[in-house]
């Protein structure tokens, strides 16, 4: 039976001409140049960029250097089309460069800075077609016929930077200043997002080998002052952290559910009679453990720019703390930036990317706090803000719906840290930036006479927790490769400044008592937390151990402070006049008789500290340095 004419008939496949001139690219027969016509054809049809991302993955790095000749010839005709600045081919030649450069420089080499060279320009012309792409692009920046064209420049730069971050290559973008263009650009620019790219771009040149010689940009950093510039990089670093911080919400929802007629039923015994609210279906939890685990995006490499100028520029933290929302129904740049660190430090135990750039989000708060200036703001209410701080595993925050001096989002921030990375295998880093923040915040407002409003409690719960949690697995974490002595004293140092200090910057008398019946509820854990670190007063230590000489004393004080009290409770129960369970009262009442003999030994230097040095932390910040630049080729390849 002959099929009916009526019956559909498959459609042809139609392939785009530029695909086709993609797959005449590196084949063996190319060893004949490709003629004017083929090129003038390629540059001047749109580029499919996944096409051309597929046909560049079918070939290796040895293909590559095969077939040198022609990627030489296609570098050096999408750069003279670059300097022509002729529509449309000066754009289709920016949008090829990022994705050939992204493909190319991804190979695996063997000598990766010479081969590199041979594949792109060859050895007798590196220096003129260098010179020339690095001259080209800076111009383009700088004065290219639209912003689109302008970011696509950045984009190549992007590409490029961190594709060769590991090379001598980048040596040209240091010789030729990009910084004017790019503060031009963002100047120039009609939307502060615009800033991320060249943002991303600054934070992976100034850290370009900048411990092994005096990188340019960094100077520059320094002596930059125009403040509405500032002010749009900020706004844009501001929508950054939000879109990052909304890619965890999306996850999972966790606002506190607000007061209305189900809660209130609840609260006065009736919730059987509350509507029934529908449930909204959530995915399983093995899903949702992985969808956390890919978090941060690679949009977060911005952080690694924010550090640079915040540890340069004492007018980009002053911006960043006072700029204000660009709109009522936007959160100022500081409140999305304090939001998305609540979220990346929550989940920082996923994954050694998210503790890392948790670790720098920690790094730029400590900067702040460090200036003495910046923290007095910070702790009064000139910097009354609200922040959406995370919420998604318990223990939970406490909701706030009323605007709080940052240091207040802060010290949550830190406890949320304490309270949701606790493992056997500790992350002692970020505990130990945790707790030095905390420490600092508590010196800076001890020095300017502030009496912070708190839930403090939660903080004194947090540090005693992290002590009772030190003291269970302290045979498992002598064993572990780190430091954990590193830990210890920075823990020990601000539990005892709150209490040799507390009185002169808690804001009554009842939150100071409620931090001494906290210390003598765990006096038995102060004595084993000594006695499993062997910190043992000076008279018992073996010399083995007296580079915990510190420890000992302060935990000594701690041990001290307990003792006294407890000696006071024996002494109540022996004359009849206390029963086993003590009304809050009575402790009240027990632990300010208790005032008029307390004397807690003096502990020299608790509110000093030493100032962020970045020649403390040159680990730290070439891991981050090395998760931006991977971060830098997601970014390129998401384009």
């Amino acid at each position: 039976m002959e099929a009916s004419p009526l019956t559909q008939q498959a459609r042809p496949s139609f392939q785009p001409k530029i695909s086709r001139l993609y797959e005449e690219l590196f084949v063996d027969e190319s060893y004949i140049s490709h003629t004017d016509g083929f090129w003038n054809e390629f540059f001047l049809l749109k580029p499919d960029k996944a096409s051309l991302h597929r046909r560049l993955e079918t070939v290796s790095a040895e293909d590559l250097l095969h077939y040198q000749h022609e990627t030489q010839q296609l570098f050096l005709l999408a750069i003279q089309r670059l300097k022509r600045f002729q529509a449309p081919s000066d754009e289709v030649a920016l949008d090829t460069l990022t994705v050939f450069l992204s493909g190319v420089l991804a190979k695996r080499y063997i000598n990766p800075s010479s081969d590199i060279i041979n594949v792109l320009a060859g050895l007798d012309e590196v220096d003129s077609v260098f010179a020339d792409f690095a001259n080209a692009i800076e111009i383009l920046i700088r004065t290219g016929r639209s912003l689109g064209i302008r970011q696509k420049a950045i984009e190549v730069a992007i590409s490029f930077t961190s594709g060769a971050y590991q090379t001598s290559l980048i040596s040209y973008f240091t010789h030729r200043d990009l910084f004017p263009s790019l503060m031009k650009y963002i100047q120039d620019s009609d939307d502060s997002r615009r800033s991320f790219e060249p943002f991303l771009l600054l934070g992976l040149l100034a850290n370009y080998n900048k411990f092994e010689y005096r990188n340019p940009y960094r100077t520059r950093l320094d002596d930059f002052v125009n403040e509405s510039i500032i002010q749009k990089m900020i706004h844009g670093f501001g929508k950054s952290c939000a879109i990052s911080r909304n890619q965890y919400t999306t996850i999972l929802e966790d606002l506190p559910e607000g007061w209305n007629l189900n809660t209130a039923l609840t609260y006065i015994g009736l919730g059987i009679l509350a509507p029934i609210k529908a449930i909204s279906p959530s995915a399983p939890l093995e899903v949702t453990k992985e969808q956390f685990a890919g978090l941060p995006g690679p949009q977060t490499a911005v952080l690694l720019g924010a550090y640079d100028f915040a540890h340069a520029n004492k007018l980009f933290c002053y911006n960043l703390l006072s700029c204000p929302a660009e709109s009522k129904t936007l959160e100022t740049p500081h409140s999305a930036f304090l939001s998305f660190t609540s979220y990346i430090l929550h989940h920082a135990y996923r994954s050694a990317r998210a503790s890392l750039y948790g670790l720098l989000n920690l790094s730029i708060l400590r900067i702040i706090v460090e200036d003495q200036v910046l923290c007095k703001r910070i702790c009064t209410d000139e910097s009354l803000m609200q922040v959406r701080l995370c919420r998604q595993r318990q223990p939970f925050l406490p909701p706030s719906t009323s605007a709080r001096p940052a240091a207040a989002q802060i010290l949550d921030i830190t406890i949320d840290t304490i309270n949701h990375n606790l493992h056997k295998r500790l992350d002692v880093d970020l505990y130990v930036a945790s707790i030095n923040l905390v420490h600092r915040i508590l010196c800076g407002i001890l020095h300017a006479s502030i009496r912070l409003k708190y839930h403090w409690s939660l903080l004194w719960q947090s540090l005693l927790a992290l002590l009772r949690f030190l003291t269970s697995y302290a045979s498992d974490l002598s064993t572990m490769t780190f430091d954990i002595n590193a830990l210890l004293t920075p823990l020990l140092r601000t539990i005892t400044l709150t209490i040799s200090t507390g009185n002169s910057f808690l804001p009554d008398p009842a939150t100071y008592d409620d931090l001494i019946y906290k210390l003598v509820e765990n006096g038995a854990i102060l004595t084993r937390f000594q006695k499993s670190y062997n910190l043992l007063s000076s008279s018992q230590r073996s010399p083995i151990t007296s580079t915990t000489s510190e420890s000992s004393n302060l935990v000594t004080i701690l041990i001290s402070v307990s003792s006294h009290y407890t000696k006071i409770l024996d002494a109540e129960a022996l004359k009849g006049q206390v029963t086993k369970n003590l009304s809050p009262y009575e402790v009240s009442k027990i632990i300010r008789k208790g005032y008029e003999t307390l004397d807690v030994p003096s502990a020299e230097g608790l509110d000093r500290w030493e100032r962020w040095r970045e020649g403390d932390e040159k680990s730290l910040l070439k891991k981050v340095g090395r998760c931006a630049v991977e971060d830098g080729k997601s970014f390129v390849r998401s384009l």
